[in-house]
Protein backbone atom coordinates (compact mmCIF):
# COMPACT_ATOMS: atom_id res chain seq x y z
CA UNK A 1 0.00 0.00 0.00
CA UNK A 2 1.35 3.31 -0.96
CA UNK A 3 1.82 6.19 1.58
CA UNK A 4 -0.42 8.36 -0.53
CA UNK A 5 -2.94 5.85 -0.33
CA UNK A 6 -6.65 6.71 1.33
CA UNK A 7 -7.05 2.94 2.23
CA UNK A 8 -5.29 2.54 5.49
CA UNK A 9 -2.71 0.72 5.83
CA UNK A 10 0.37 -1.36 7.97
CA UNK A 11 3.89 -0.65 8.95
CA UNK A 12 6.71 -1.96 10.35
CA UNK A 13 7.53 -0.30 13.53
CA UNK A 14 11.66 -1.87 13.07
CA UNK A 15 11.99 -0.15 9.54
CA UNK A 16 8.96 2.22 8.89
CA UNK A 17 7.81 0.73 5.69
CA UNK A 18 4.53 -0.05 4.82
CA UNK A 19 4.08 -4.26 4.92
CA UNK A 20 1.44 -6.05 3.96
CA UNK A 21 -1.44 -7.25 5.63
CA UNK A 22 -0.35 -11.41 5.62
CA UNK A 23 3.20 -9.69 7.13
CA UNK A 24 0.97 -7.63 9.51
CA UNK A 25 -0.80 -10.42 11.07
CA UNK A 26 2.08 -12.89 11.78
CA UNK A 27 4.34 -9.92 13.20
CA UNK A 28 1.39 -8.25 15.45
CA UNK A 29 4.17 -6.80 18.01
CA UNK A 30 6.15 -5.27 15.49
CA UNK A 31 3.29 -3.44 13.11
CA UNK A 32 0.92 -0.80 13.30
CA UNK A 33 -2.58 -0.25 11.58
CA UNK A 34 -3.27 2.88 10.11
CA UNK A 35 -6.51 4.26 9.83
CA UNK A 36 -7.71 5.31 6.56
CA UNK A 37 -8.63 8.43 4.89
CA UNK A 38 -6.93 11.62 4.20
CA UNK A 39 -4.04 12.51 7.02
CA UNK A 40 -3.32 15.80 8.65
CA UNK A 41 0.46 16.93 9.82
CA UNK A 42 0.29 17.84 13.34
CA UNK A 43 4.56 17.23 13.32
CA UNK A 44 6.19 14.27 14.47
CA UNK A 45 4.56 11.91 16.58
CA UNK A 46 5.72 7.91 17.24
CA UNK A 47 2.83 5.03 18.04
CA UNK A 48 3.55 1.93 19.63
CA UNK A 49 3.48 -1.19 17.25
CA UNK A 50 2.57 -3.19 21.02
CA UNK A 51 -0.55 -1.14 21.87
CA UNK A 52 -1.57 0.98 18.92
CA UNK A 53 -1.67 3.94 21.07
CA UNK A 54 0.45 7.48 20.16
CA UNK A 55 3.41 7.51 22.90
CA UNK A 56 5.24 10.39 23.66
CA UNK A 57 8.85 11.31 21.98
CA UNK A 58 10.90 10.13 24.76
CA UNK A 59 9.31 7.09 25.04
CA UNK A 60 9.30 6.86 21.32
CA UNK A 61 13.39 7.28 20.85
CA UNK A 62 14.22 4.66 23.69
CA UNK A 63 11.49 2.23 21.83
CA UNK A 64 12.66 1.95 18.01
CA UNK A 65 11.99 -1.56 17.68
CA UNK A 66 8.46 -1.70 18.45
CA UNK A 67 7.38 2.37 17.53
CA UNK A 68 6.37 3.93 14.41
CA UNK A 69 7.29 7.76 13.96
CA UNK A 70 5.13 9.25 11.79
CA UNK A 71 6.27 12.83 10.04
Amino acid sequence: MSKGSSGGGYRSARTGQYVTEKYATSHPKSTVHEAPGVKGSSGPHFRSAETGQYVNNNHGARHPGTTVKNS
